[in-house]
């Protein structure tokens, strides 16, 4: 996989036979919307490759700061990753922005991580005297709430609040978050969650500092309501395109597009693909494109997935393979040479991610991701 960013898309585009192409400018866009929404400074998430997009080029369109440290303000207050690797890929470049690493780190991390700047997300009472010893700085306190997957289990924090409150008097966080498990699908789970956390703090509430920094919502909890309940929201799929936020509607960041490498016609009673899973009730005009699964484009695709040729619709047929994928093209005039879009928009036509996602059974999160494996990623709407 190549990250290219061109003067001329055009001229990049004209030698490519398959490709993604990243709106930068969508993805400053939908910042603005969520900023709006919430009505809180972000912590944007650009963990795993800002998604597979490409780290630099979407940490630059979300307006990271490649100078010194600044207040929180604006619509960005922080990037999140999940990695170490990621904070050096940032400092490397330049990058003096605030970074929130919500992944936990082991204790013999903790050293570099200070000498990146990044701030932890801590729960251990000894990995907080560490990190105090070490010369400290800003952390972040990992509230468990129902995940069962990293942080201090709520429950705990308060039956045992006083060794731990200890710890946090003697160097108390800078903020303190948690994660919903289920705010997309379950109404109860997510107000338990809330609730949980808000007790939490309210046991701590003596030994946090007024100014605490609290955030919850995800892209999924931002579109439960109007106006984000902490001090900050942290966002992810939703600054990529997936999903919509109230009356926000996303833009499409994410286009994949591929060349038509071959057309044939298929007979009636003849296959397509591996194991012969399509065949042609009568005759049909078969292209192919060269996009598979070692692309991103998964073989949950088989005969259900749909693109765009001059913004009409053509089903894929038969199993993706590895480097190639097969469309029904008959009722469409084409040739070889002619673009396909997979993923995003042609003209007023869209393949948007939610809609792919459930046609394919598989979550956005995978299929962003998945782009990283081989395409060549081309930027556009921003300098």
């Amino acid at each position: 996989m190549t990250t290219s960013i061109y003067p001329d898309i055009a001229q990049a585009i004209a030698r490519l036979p398959a490709w993604v192409a990243v709106d930068l400018g969508a993805i400053r866009r939908n910042m603005a919307r969520l900023h709006a929404h919430a009505g809180v400074p972000l912590v944007a998430m650009v963990k795993a490759d800002a998604y597979g997009l490409g780290l630099l080029p979407v940490a630059r369109a979300l307006g990271a700061t490649f100078e010194p440290d600044q207040p929180a303000a604006g619509a960005l207050w922080a990037l999140g990753i999940a990695t170490l690797d990621e904070a050096r890929q940032l400092r490397a470049a330049q990058c003096t922005a605030r970074i929130l690493c919500v992944v936990p780190l082991l204790p013999s991390e903790l050293a570099e991580a200070h000498a990146l700047r990044v701030r932890p997300a801590l729960h251990r009472a000894s990995d907080i005297v560490a990190w105090r010893a070490m010369g400290g700085g800003p952390w972040h306190l990992s509230v468990d709430t129902g995940m069962s997957r990293a942080g201090a289990r709520w429950d705990e924090m308060i039956t045992i609040a006083a060794p731990f409150a200890e710890v946090i008097t003697a160097h108390p966080p800078e903020g303190m978050f948690t994660h919903f498990h289920s705010a997309d699908v379950d109404t109860a789970a997510f107000a338990e969650q809330a609730q949980r956390f808000v007790a939490v703090r309210n046991a701590l509430a003596t030994v946090l500092p007024d100014k605490l920094l609290t955030h919850t919502d995800n892209s999924a909890a931002l579109a439960r309501h109007h106006g984000s309940p902490g001090a900050l929201a942290r966002p992810g799929l939703a600054l990529y395109g997936a999903g919509t936020v109230a009356e926000h509607a996303l833009e499409n960041v994410v286009h994949v597009r591929a060349r038509i490498v071959d057309t044939r016609e298929v007979l009636a009673g003849e296959s397509v693909s591996y194991r012969a899973t399509w065949t042609a009730a009568a005759t049909r005009r078969i292209a192919t494109i060269p996009v598979g699964y070692a692309d991103g484009y998964r073989v949950a695709f088989s005969n259900r997935g749909e693109v765009l040729i001059a913004g009409r619709r053509c089903a894929v047929v038969g199993r993706v393979t590895m480097d190639m994928t097969m469309i029904d093209v008959t009722d469409v005039p084409c040739e070889v040479g002619d673009v396909v879009t997979l993923f995003g928009n042609e003209g007023d036509a869209q393949l948007s991610l939610d809609e792919i996602a459930r046609r394919s059974g598989l979550l956005s999160y995978e299929l962003l991701i998945g782009l990283k494996l081989r395409l060549p990623r081309l930027y556009f709407g921003e300098a």
